[in-house]
């Protein structure tokens, strides 16, 4: 019969440093925003330039409802930010971090095996 190893002070040791269950929810939930193709290449998009949606619509050529509906489902997340200019809200990326998060993922899609 094999011999049962003793993992409890691993097991302490990874609890300890584990997030909270509603921290890691959070996390769970934020990624599921990158599953969007188009919320993706919106934010590439915005990437280059601030962009007002009917700029974005007409860059991505969808409808402008839609691109104003996955704006908002990014916004209340904080992944961009928007200003008001005359009429026209002017979406932006809300920090470096969406960038980095993008850039990493892009990153270890393409990256080679060595």
């Amino acid at each position: 019969m094999a011999q049962k190893h003793d993992h409890s002070e691993v097991i302490r040791e990874v609890v300890s440093q584990l997030p909270s269950d509603e921290l890691l929810c959070d996390l769970g939930d934020l990624f599921k925003l990158f599953g969007d193709t188009t919320r993706i290449k919106i934010l590439y998009s915005l990437f280059e330039s601030e962009l007002c949606v009917c700029a974005i619509s007409e860059l991505l050529k969808m409808e402008q409802s839609a691109i104003s509906h996955q704006l908002k489902i990014l916004k209340d997340a904080k992944l961009v930010g928007c200003r008001r200019q005359g009429r026209q809200n002017i979406y932006f990326l809300a920090d470096d971090h969406v960038r980095t998060i993008i850039d990493q993922g892009f990153e270890h899609l393409t990256e080679t095996d060595e």
